[in-house]
């Protein structure tokens, strides 16, 4: 079996299943693997299938909200080298130091291959393919 069609069946597979498989896999081929949200997220990680323009996560601490929103901001940025996002925290160290620099920020989940460069003096993340992603503090009108 081809990469595209283990990727499907492991992508497939419930997660109860696929879990065990992956724990089982040597470390480089977890290391591999490891920037393919879709085998590690949980179900309630991954956006809705449906068409949606608000997905709201309601959850408590250690849930991976903040993994399933990088996530879902890398996703939108490889896909539309044209996006404009905005990443909005109380106060601007907020977006810096959760959603960017954070443990499961944008630069922690993105591969070293696609890795965006951070602009703290301009407030943005700039993608290899154009897309960009600016922080914003909820106190600024």
């Amino acid at each position: 079996m081809d990469e595209p069609n283990r990727l499907a069946w492991l992508t497939d597979m419930p997660h109860a299943r696929r879990l065990p498989i992956l724990n089982r896999l040597q470390p480089a081929e977890q290391q591999e693997l490891r920037y393919y949200w879709e085998l590690w997220a949980r179900d309630e990680q991954l956006p809705p299938d449906s068409d949606w323009s608000v997905w709201l996560i309601c959850a408590g601490r250690g849930f991976g909200k903040t993994r399933a929103g990088a996530e879902l901001v890398r996703c939108i940025a490889r896909q539309h080298p044209d996006a404009r996002i905005a990443l909005i925290g109380a106060s601007l160290a907020e977006p810096r130091a959760v959603m960017v620099e954070g443990e499961s920020g944008l630069l922690a989940v993105s591969p070293h291959f696609r890795r965006p460069v951070f602009e703290p003096w301009l407030r943005r993340i700039v993608w290899p393919n154009g897309a960009q992603a600016f922080l914003y503090s909820a106190a600024e009108p």
